[in-house]
């Protein structure tokens, strides 16, 4: 019996020994949790990080920032968390962060607030959920109040995404009833403010000639032809399809008498390209050259615009379903993208 009990005590020693073998390793490993000097300081360090490509330490530090209330650490987590090209996408969070931002600011002054771009970025990023949807939150999708925080992005704080979205969905009645009228008369005032989207959308209405508008593939090929030449890194990849489109479907004819409207068009609506949104991918491989069914090469676009942007223009901010009387009118008010 001693023998025995001399045998249960050596296995419960030699059990308690593997057992703090085995967690010594893993107490050893486990990160330490940061310490910052501050929340501003946090903010600061997670940006640096992110920059340079350190996702995974940004993020506690950009998330530490963001309980501690520091404004752009919330919107760059949520960026960061929103972004389904990395490891690390929550969309959960991302939703209830760009909620809180546009709930928490949505009445700062559109003047003066200089957080007004990342406020009109987070309803546009808002609309987006709402109208898809997201089960993980018990969001439904509702089309209808995803064009209200579009249309207060867009009007409220003028902001060119949203007003682009807001262009899309009542051309294509995604959701919503469709409204021609209105839609045309965002992608025209943004066409006008040199927005590369915009206008390769529009040059793709032209060249179809749909929602009511008269096809003009002159037009389309200027058109379409400013947008490549400037379009974000971010939206290079659709707007250069339709550039590859109506490049290869237009007789040369059409493309030389493009030429002098190509010229005018560039120095009044032509944008220097800002790179896009930043991917954290860096710069992105040339792609191969593009070419027609019959075998022409796709002239490759000028990336950069050798003059000035021209000064943005302020889009009215009268009701979205209701533009500004002569606003689609080319006789009294020389919009050279107004349908005909």
């Amino acid at each position: 019996m001693p023998k025995s009990n001399s045998n249960i005590r050596a296995g419960i020693a030699g059990l308690l020994a593997l057992l703090v073998a085995t967690a010594a390793p893993a107490i050893a490993q486990q990160p330490r949790k940061p310490v910052f000097k501050s929340p501003e300081a946090a903010y600061e360090q997670g940006m640096s990080q992110w920059r340079s490509g350190y996702t995974e330490l940004a993020i506690p530090a950009l998330r530490h920032a963001a309980d501690h209330e520091v404004f752009l650490a919330q919107y760059y987590l949520a960026r960061i968390l929103a972004d389904n090209g990395t490891p690390y996408t929550d969309h959960v969070a991302a939703y209830q962060l760009y909620r809180k931002l546009a709930l928490d600011h949505a009445n700062i002054d559109p003047e003066d607030d200089k957080r007004k771009i990342f406020v009109a970025r987070s309803l546009t990023a808002l609309a987006g959920y709402v109208r898809r949807g997201l089960p993980q939150a018990d969001v439904r999708p509702d089309p209808v109040r995803a064009v209200e925080y579009l249309r207060h992005a867009a009007q409220f704080f003028n902001d060119e995404e949203a007003q682009f979205d807001l262009a899309r969905i009542y051309l294509q009645g995604d959701g919503v009833p469709q409204d021609t009228r209105s839609g045309l008369h965002w992608l025209s005032a943004l066409t006008q403010r040199g927005h590369a989207g915009a206008q390769a959308f529009l040059a793709d209405i032209y060249w179809r000639g749909r929602h009511n508008v008269m096809r003009d593939p002159t037009r389309a090929f200027a058109l379409i032809s400013v947008a490549v030449e400037h379009a974000p890194e971010n939206e290079r990849v659709w707007i250069e399809d339709i550039y590859q489109n109506i490049y290869c479907g237009a007789p040369a004819g059409t493309r030389t008498q493009a030429q002098g409207m190509v010229a005018d068009w560039r120095q009044k609506y032509g944008r220097t390209n800002a790179g896009g949104t930043r991917s954290s991918l860096g710069a992105l491989v040339p792609q191969a050259t593009r070419s027609c069914s019959n075998g022409e090469a796709v002239p490759a676009p000028r990336t950069r615009l050798e003059t000035s942007p021209p000064a943005a223009r302020t889009v009215p901010t009268d009701s979205a379903s209701s533009p500004p009387k002569g606003m689609l009118d080319i006789g009294t008010t020389g919009n050279a993208f107004a349908p005909r």
